[in-house]
């Protein structure tokens, strides 16, 4: 009976045939196929021999094949084979080993790294002072962007690998990343981004004695081609208008020269600080943000038809039109029962109407904050494990991993369906970074008209 196999099961049959075509399984496999491995696999079967853990046969095999390259190092810096007859010519010679444990990705392996009598050897395999393996670093990196806390990855390591790394020296590995993260964070941006949005996580930091609440702002741009960047993440320690003037200070001076909107949730002091750094931006207020605001306060069993009668404001032809409706809401039933709904669109009003200047396709780019939201989302699922955090640093330390691991789980995902039928890939797309704006084109053919001056010559 022949088998059929779908598309989705011929990209996992093309990976495995890429697995087992690499030269380390092809390797394994001819040894399996000659019989060298018999006994070994007699043993197993017997529980004679341990494939992991302490005393395991792969932690051997791992064991045989290091110091073997550690012995190839000293040939060659002494000059020599090992046993060589003319050894004495030589100016250095071999002498003797030190016992080292180094923890790999299957637990503990002792080695016996080889000495030179002028003690002038410095392997590369095992570098002085290196107490990992190659791999361990890069998954306790992973496993902290994935939200896991430095006592949980502390457990890990000790269940599954039977490994005794302090929560010090976990704390220093994920450090590594500062250098890359004050590097992202300080990099030159471009002249002129035609949107940038604003939405903020709030966490917990320690601030001496006491774990206080603030706010994780991020700050995501459209560049000229319409794709999304995350620009920078900034920890709010102050109050108002004299954070912002530093957060738009240190866009401007990573080269942002100009820009065209800036949609935000209503955030106190953000609109005097930029109009104070791009005198001519407009600053927006997130329409899906002003609805929930306005809604806040309403029955379950209203909602429904509170929004239907709150639509035709924020889809009104223009500002009279929506005051106009928004008037009609106020003498209604819902806006005599809900007075606050009617209060929040009228303190939000002037920053709210700017959007009914816009034509559709630029209305539905700037309508909303909701993909900062998403990425925030999946940020509040990373972080919400710790209880606080001992500093702002390490704050900023998380949500950059934490982008970076969406990011590239979510482009391991594409990859493995690439070749398949659109109907059956089902991979998330990009989060943000990278993430390009739906009918961008028609959106940026609409600002180059109400901009001219600002736009073309970027174009």
């Amino acid at each position: 009976m022949m088998t059929v196999v779908t598309d989705d099961k011929k990209g996992v049959a093309a990976r495995r045939s890429d697995r087992a075509e690499a030269p380390g399984a092809r390797a394994a496999a001819e040894l399996a196929a000659s019989g060298a491995l018999d006994d070994l696999f007699a043993k197993i079967d017997a529980g004679a021999i341990e494939l992991t853990g302490d005393g395991g046969f792969i932690p051997g095999l791992i064991k045989a094949a290091v110091e073997r390259g550690l012995q190839a190092e000293l040939t060659s810096h002494v000059g020599y084979d090992k046993g060589d007859p003319n050894a004495a010519l030589f100016d250095n010679s071999r002498n003797g080993t030190t016992p080292k444990t180094v923890l790999t990705q299957v637990g503990d392996v002792d080695l016996d790294v080889p000495r030179d009598r002028l003690g002038t050897f410095c392997p590369q395999l095992v570098p002085k002072g290196a107490r990992r393996l190659g791999g361990i670093d890069e998954m306790i990196i992973s496993l902290y962007a994935g939200g896991m806390t430095v006592r949980d990855i502390e457990h890990f390591l000790a269940s599954t690998l039977g490994a005794e790394l302090s929560r010090e020296t976990i704390s220093k590995i994920t450090d590594q990343v500062c250098d890359e993260v004050a590097q992202w964070q300080q990099r030159p941006l471009d002249a002129l981004y035609p949107v940038i949005f604003l939405d903020a996580i709030v966490v917990k930091v320690r601030d001496g004695a006491h774990v206080t609440n603030r706010s994780a702002h991020i700050a995501v741009g459209v560049d000229m081609d319409g794709i999304k960047h995350v620009l920078g993440i900034w920890i709010q320690t102050s109050e108002g208008a004299k954070f912002w003037a530093g957060v738009c200070a240190d866009l401007a001076n990573r080269g942002v020269r100009d820009v065209l909107i800036v949609c935000c949730d209503g955030l106190t002091g953000l609109p005097e600080a930029i109009e104070a750094t791009w005198r001519h931006a407009t600053v927006q207020t997130c329409v899906v943000h002003l609805i929930r605001a306005s809604m806040r306060f309403v029955g379950y069993q209203d909602r429904k038809a509170v929004a239907a009668a709150l639509r035709p404001v924020y889809t009104a032809a223009n500002a009279a039109a929506a005051r106009t409706e928004l008037d009609t809401f106020t003498d209604s039933t819902w806006g005599k029962k809900y007075p606050h709904a009617v209060a929040t669109w009228n303190a939000a009003w002037e920053r709210f109407i700017p959007f009914l200047a816009f034509p559709p396709e630029l209305r539905r780019v700037i309508y909303t904050t909701n993909s900062i939201e998403s990425l925030n989302y999946q940020l509040r699922k990373v972080s919400k494990n710790r209880g606080h955090f001992p500093n702002d640093a390490a704050v900023v330390k998380l949500l950059w991993l934490a982008i970076c691991n969406i990011e590239d789980k979510r482009a391991r995902d594409r990859a493995k369906e690439k070749g398949l039928p659109p109907d059956q890939r089902k991979a998330a797309g990009r989060l943000v970074e990278g993430q390009v704006v739906t009918n961008w084109k028609q959106a940026l053919a609409q600002l180059a008209l109400i901009y001219p001056e600002r736009i073309n010559q970027h174009l």
